[in-house]
């Protein structure tokens, strides 16, 4: 009598590769997405570093403007009102760095939804 069933390594062996071939799309995912954030994350630093040197620059322009224009007058005055401002703009900066950073990070979102998934469809086969 010949059996005509394969021997039980074989099965075992597709489960395994299959097992390991999850893992690297899984893993592939992972880095692409760790790549984009990274990539996201640098351009927001170097447009905000640069936003906020503008920034900076025009408003202390504008109140070097006020003060030369206000010297002979009202010299305190205006050195205060722009000292003010100045620390006001720092204060709105620093209260919106602090809500950002509250704010939860997404890095790795779809990676974890997706093993979840791989999870829930092993749980639900007989």
């Amino acid at each position: 009598m010949t059996d005509s069933k394969e021997p039980v390594s074989g099965p075992l062996r597709r489960l395994g590769t299959s097992l390991l071939t999850l893992g690297r799309i899984r893993l592939e995912l992972l880095a692409i997405e760790a790549q984009e954030e990274k990539e996201r994350i640098a351009g927001l630093a170097l447009w905000a570093v640069l936003a906020a040197l503008l920034a900076g620059f025009g408003l202390l322009m504008l109140l070097l403007l006020i003060v030369v224009a206000l010297w002979d007058s009202h010299r305190l005055l205006a050195l205060a009102a722009a000292t003010a401002v100045l620390l006001a703009a720092a204060a709105v900066a620093l209260a919106k760095l602090k809500g950002l950073l509250a704010q939860p990070t997404t890095l790795f979102q779809s990676s974890i939804a997706e093993l979840r998934e791989d999870a829930d469809a092993l749980r639900r086969r007989p």
